[in-house]
């Protein structure tokens, strides 16, 4: 029978279901490679505060490279009493180097070393999170800049307001995911700092060098106070309030497109990879891909307010309810995962329809553009806004669209209207005319994109 970590105190058994409930190897088996990568430096640490000599700590670095082969070749054998990942590895290294393997643990607890695992875990993780989001944008911009002649209408409340280009458009979703970029990058260097060396509260009392233990650890620091660092879970709400708010971006990118690849719009297509049919009427192709990313930001919300209510109202320090924080967190890295890189799949092998969204622009949309007209002349805007709505009403009295209005007709609501009013009526210009940093013109687009790609290429 293994013995438990924290057994000798204990002469009675532990209920089989309370063994259960309170075993984690379930789902931190994940962490094995940091697991492991962490104990081989903590040895070296207790070989250089003379806790080993460097024989034993040889010793156990090399049987733990061995139990980490096992388990990535898939032969490590979890065990009844292995609680959790750290009780594995531990129980597996004392079957391979025997006695001195009881060593390893000196000085330090798993509320420490839990806590350092996740870190190096989450660490590792946020890199390739942020591969995922950059190749995200990177797409983003090079159809942005491909596409940059079309136009299509501009939404607010859902209703037809102003044209727009579609490049303008997808470059408004580009900038919430740069946001989202920085927002990961700041979180990264919060992630990058070591608990370990704080005991199970109170500290380590061996002189471990917890500044050389975490350079070993490729940690840029160490946590300031040892009550703190066990209990410290800050950095997990903190990315699950991350990849909440990536969600939501990614989520509103996917309610757009859904409303745009829908029969009533038809501005988009989406690729045949991204979508699926109905099992009932043969004639559905179902944007999927873009329901399921929709989605999953409730299931993001769900994660990060299940554990801030966790952790609100803990005690100092460790507490067995800290236990709750991996399940939110794995899950939330798989499914952000995921979902960045099925959003770039499906923005790649989007299809546009530029005559569908050319055909949505209607002179009503340049209502603004009357009112501009006549500020221009030197007319007030509220003044100009007024008339430009007595203009609409005028063309809905006639059954015409706002552009058929006659010269005559506008000058009967008021004199400033002269025969070059009848320019107002070109989308192309329309767009032109917002030619100011962030504007849908062309110039301001295309200086969207290189500002972009800069911060891009200088990541």
């Amino acid at each position: 029978m293994t013995k438990k970590l924290w057994g000798g105190r204990f002469t009675g058994k532990t209920d089989p279901l309370m063994e259960e409930f309170n075993a984690s190897i379930a789902f931190d088996r994940r962490l094995w490679q940091v697991d492991i990568q962490g104990s081989q430096a903590y040895a070296r640490a207790l070989v250089s505060a003379g806790l080993l000599t460097p024989g034993e700590g040889d010793m156990i670095v090399a049987g733990l490279e061995q139990v980490a082969q096992e388990w990535a070749r898939g032969e490590f054998v979890i065990q009844a009493g292995d609680e959790d990942i750290h009780t594995a590895n531990e129980r597996r290294l004392t079957e391979l180097i025997g006695p001195v393997a009881g060593k390893l643990h000196t000085g330090r607890s798993r509320n420490d070393q839990i806590a350092t695992d996740v870190r190096l875990w989450l660490r590792g993780e946020i890199v390739q999170l942020r591969g995922h989001l950059h190749q995200l944008i990177g797409v983003a911009l090079d159809r942005a800049a491909e596409e940059i002649d079309l136009l299509m209408p501009g939404y607010t409340h859902l209703q037809p307001a102003q044209p727009v280009r579609w490049s303008h458009w997808l470059l408004s979703h580009v900038w919430a995911w740069q946001r989202d970029a920085d927002r990961l990058d700041e979180l990264a260097a919060r992630v990058n700092i070591m608990p370990l060396g704080s005991g199970a509260l109170a500290g380590n009392p061996f002189a471990i060098d917890r500044a050389r233990l975490a350079d070993d650890l490729g940690f840029a620091g160490v946590t300031g106070n040892s009550m703190d660092g066990v209990s410290d879970r800050d950095f997990i709400v903190e990315f699950l309030f991350w990849a909440t708010l990536t969600m939501v971006h990614l989520s509103r990118f996917a309610e757009d497109l859904i409303v745009y690849s829908s029969r009533e719009f038809g501005f988009v297509t989406l690729a045949d990879a991204y979508s699926t049919g109905s099992s009932l009427m043969p004639q559905k192709k179902n944007p999927d891909a873009l329901e399921l990313l929709r989605g999953k930001s409730g299931r993001m919300v769900g994660h990060l307010t299940g554990l801030v209510v966790t952790i609100k109202g803990l005690p100092s320090t460790y507490n067995k309810d800290l236990q709750e924080d991996k399940e939110p967190l794995f899950d939330a890295v798989t499914n952000i995962s995921g979902s960045l890189q099925i959003a770039c799949g499906v923005l790649s092998t989007l299809q546009v329809n530029p005559a569908a969204m050319r055909a949505a622009l209607s002179p009503e949309m340049l209502a603004t553009d009357l009112a501009e007209y006549l500020v221009r002349k030197g007319v007030p805007f509220r003044e100009s806004h007024h008339i430009a709505g007595a203009a609409v009403q005028m063309a809905e009295l006639q059954g015409v669209p706002l552009s058929q209005l006659m010269v005559e007709d506008l000058q009967k609501l008021h004199g400033a209207f002269e025969a070059d009013a009848a320019a107002i009526w070109n989308f192309d210009q329309s767009v032109e005319r917002r030619d100011v940093e962030g504007g849908t013109s062309r110039r301001a687009v295309l200086a969207q994109i290189a500002r972009l790609r800069t911060w891009l290429d200088g990541k």
